[in-house]
C-alpha cells in the first residue's frame, strides 16, 4: 500500500515514516510540506492513501483534500491532525476525506485506519465520533434517517461503499456522508461498531441474505 505524508512539520513526517515503514505492506512514497505540494505529488505518484494535516501553508489540508477527491478519486485522504473542533471535522469530511484521526491515535489504530481508508471505508477517531455525537444529539437521541438506516443495512450485508452507491444509485461520497452522520448519532467510530450498535438498539434486523 502506497502512502503519502502531507504535514508541514518535518519531525512529524520523519516520525510517521519511521513508524509506517516497519510494516511490510506499507510504503511511504513521498512527503509534502504543503497542500499544494501534496497535490503535485498525488498527481505524480498516485498513492493509495494520503495522511493529510489540516493547517498547512499555500493550500490548507481541506482544500487539498477537496481537489484530490475531485481529481484523483482512487486516492483516499485520511486526515491526521491535532485539531478536533466541530468546524474542522465537518469541513474535512464534506471536502471528501474518508476519515479523521488525531495525532495521539495509537499506532495500531492508525494502521487499521490506513487500511480501512484504502478500502474507501469511513473511519473516525473515538474523540471525533464523540464530538459528532454531541453535535447531532438533541434533547433526545436523534434518530437515524431512513437513508442512513438503509446504508447501514447494506454495510451489515458486507457491501463496500462503492457497491452501496451502485445499489442505491448515489455517489460514493454521499454514502460516506451518510455513514459519518450515522457514526455521530450512534457515538461510534467505524462501520463494524455502527452495525453492532444499530443491531443492539433494534434499528437494524440481523441480516438474512444478500440484498
Amino acid at each position: 500500500m502506497r502512502v503519502l505524508l502531507a504535514d508541514d512539520h518535518p519531525v512529524v513526517r520523519v516520525g510517521l515514516r519511521g513508524m509506517l515503514e516497519v510494516n511490510d505492506d506499507l510504503q511511504v512514497v513521498g512527503e509534502a510540506a504543503s497542500g499544494r505540494e501534496a497535490l503535485t505529488l498525488v498527481a505524480a505518484l498516485r498513492p493509495d492513501v494520503v495522511l493529510m494535516d489540516l493547517r498547512m501553508p499555500s493550500i490548507d489540508g481541506v482544500e487539498a483534500t477537496e481537489r484530490i477527491a475531485a481529481r484523483f478519486p482512487q486516492t483516499r485522504v485520511l486526515v491526521l491532525t491535532t485539531y478536533d473542533t466541530d468546524a474542522d471535522i465537518l469541513r474535512a469530511i464534506e471536502a471528501g476525506a474518508v476519515g479523521y484521526l488525531l495525532k495521539d491515535t495509537p499506532m495500531g489504530q492508525l494502521l487499521d485506519a490506513i487500511h480501512a481508508a484504502a478500502r474507501g471505508e469511513a473511519v473516525l477517531a473515538p474523540p471525533v465520533a464523540a464530538r459528532l455525537a454531541t453535535r447531532t444529539r438533541g434533547p433526545a437521541v436523534e434518530q437515524l434517517t431512513p437513508r442512513e438506516v438503509q446504508v447501514l443495512g447494506l454495510v451489515a450485508l458486507g457491501l463496500s461503499n462503492v457497491e452501496i452507491g451502485r445499489a442505491l444509485y448515489i455517489g460514493e461520497a454521499t454514502v460516506k456522508t451518510h455513514l459519518v452522520r450515522a457514526f455521530g448519532k450512534l457515538g461510534v467510530s467505524d462501520r463494524t461498531a455502527a452495525v453492532t450498535a444499530a443491531l443492539s438498539r433494534g434499528i437494524l434486523r440481523p441480516p438474512s441474505g444478500p440484498p
